[in-house]
């Protein structure tokens, strides 16, 4: 089956329609379509050099930024175009764990590049804000200060942020920094689904469960401010089990993505089929509010059924029961199981076509535990955004990354940035390579 997704569902389609159609309960309404939807295609290498391997729609370009460069993981553009990447390294790297990357030739390739940080593993998040570079690393998030024709930093850096916690399942502290200075930064759970014992067959939840005092929320700190320490009062938002991509749009609206809960089949067989464990729960984009509660790990979001249902660590019965799911937050938009939403930008710039003005642009790292069928993702998806809500349906902008299969090109995305020039840049931590595209009409 297909899915397309509108109004921040997906919907299962028949083969025989159109994926530009939306099923709905008594029409079906076929949405005109975007200027990416369709007739995706590879460039020739004359003029985007086949499109550096990717299928993109008509009119975009892609080159090669940069290539094996270790593991970037999220990149932030500065005025002069200059690309820098947290980069998480397997060992400690001599020289720092940190690059910027510099295209002095205006030809879409990086030729200048520079290492600067600390010589550890690297992180995941990093930012720009205020001449200043906020970088994720080690428990804490850091500042190194940007001197106008320097490329990279060259000063030692003041800590924003520290005693993240570091324990459990997901470790990376990804972040954003919006114009007045609210840091807002990712606290992925410690666990799966809090069990009482971490992944293990019909294990019951932790009721209430503890690690949402210190996990799977937002917290917001100043980035104005230094010598910051973490604190469970600063929490922001919670119930988000993994939220790595985070950003902003023009009227101030905060968006996050969330990975979705892995085994409900593995460890929940008597309620599950595999083809329901691997569809099942949809990854989602939300509205951040303050105080919201978006119910991981009592609840999970069923696409197919568009409502966020009750877990079965808690009383769930397959996807029936809603219970005190019927409190929790919706999604803005969902998109299949297991894709890995590892990034988040809107695009604020005007390179683009207008249709995707103030839409969303998702890295999808791709699927590890889809038990029925081939694993999926790999790719960027665009999802067009009006008034803070899903204006139609997702499409796939960017692929040929890496194939579900595991027989492809072994590319997996996990890092989007937007720069000064509207171009956008794509990392895949699996094999080291950064992508630039462009619009060309």
């Amino acid at each position: 089956m297909a899915y397309s997704q509108s109004a921040g569902v997906f919907r299962r389609l028949r083969r025989d329609l159109s994926p530009r159609a939306l099923i709905l309960p008594f029409a079906v309404i076929a949405f005109a379509p975007l200027p990416m939807e369709g007739h995706a295609f590879a460039a020739d290498a004359k003029s985007c050099e086949g499109n550096a391997g990717l299928t993109l729609p008509k009119g975009f370009c892609a080159t090669i930024f940069a290539d094996h460069v270790g593991a970037p993981r999220h990149m932030a553009v500065g005025p002069d175009g200059t690309v820098y990447v947290n980069n998480r390294k397997r060992k400690p790297s001599p020289g720092g764990s940190l690059l910027a990357l510099k295209d002095s030739k205006g030809d879409g390739h990086a030729d200048i590049v520079e290492t600067f940080g600390q010589e550890d593993s690297g992180g995941t998040g990093i930012a720009i804000y205020k001449n200043g570079l906020f970088v994720e690393v080690g428990g804490k998030i850091v500042r190194y200060d940007l001197v106008p024709g320097a490329i990279a930093p060259k000063g030692k850096p003041e800590t924003v942020v520290s005693d993240l916690p570091m324990n459990g399942d997901h470790k990376s502290r990804p972040f954003s920094i919006d114009p007045k200075g609210n840091l807002f930064v990712d606290m992925g759970s410690a666990t799966n689904s809090c069990q009482q014992d971490n992944r293990a067959e019909e294990s019951p939840g932790i009721d209430p469960c503890e690690e949402l005092k210190t996990h799977a929320g937002i917290w917001r700190f100043d980035a104005n401010k230094t010598g910051q320490v973490f604190s469970p009062a600063a929490r922001f938002a919670t119930g988000l089990r993994n939220a790595e991509g985070i950003d902003f749009d023009d009227a101030g609206r905060i968006f996050a993505t969330q990975h979705g809960r892995d085994q409900l089949y593995e460890n929940w067989p008597k309620l599950y089929s595999s083809k329901q464990g691997t569809d099942q729960p949809a990854e989602v984009l939300v509205e951040l509010r303050e105080g919201g509660d978006y119910g991981w790990p009592y609840c999970y979001y069923d696409g197919i059924q568009q409502k966020n249902v009750l877990a079965p660590e808690y009383g769930g019965d397959g996807g029936k029961a809603v219970g005190r799911c019927a409190e929790k937050l919706p999604p803005v938009a969902a998109f299949p199981g297991h894709w890995a939403p590892n990034d988040l930008k809107i695009y604020k710039a005007k390179a683009f076509p207008e249709a995707y003005r103030g839409g969303a642009f998702i890295a999808f790292h791709g699927s590890w535990n889809r038990s029925y069928g081939p694993q999926q993702g790999y790719n960027v998806v665009f999802q067009p955004l009006a008034d803070g809500k899903a204006s139609g349906p997702y499409s796939v902008f960017a692929d040929g990354f890496r194939g579900g299969d595991e027989t492809g090109t072994e590319h997996r995305p996990t890092g989007l940035a937007v720069g000064p020039d509207g171009a956008l840049y794509v990392a895949d931590d699996a094999a080291g390579r950064i992508w630039r595209i462009v619009f060309k009409g």
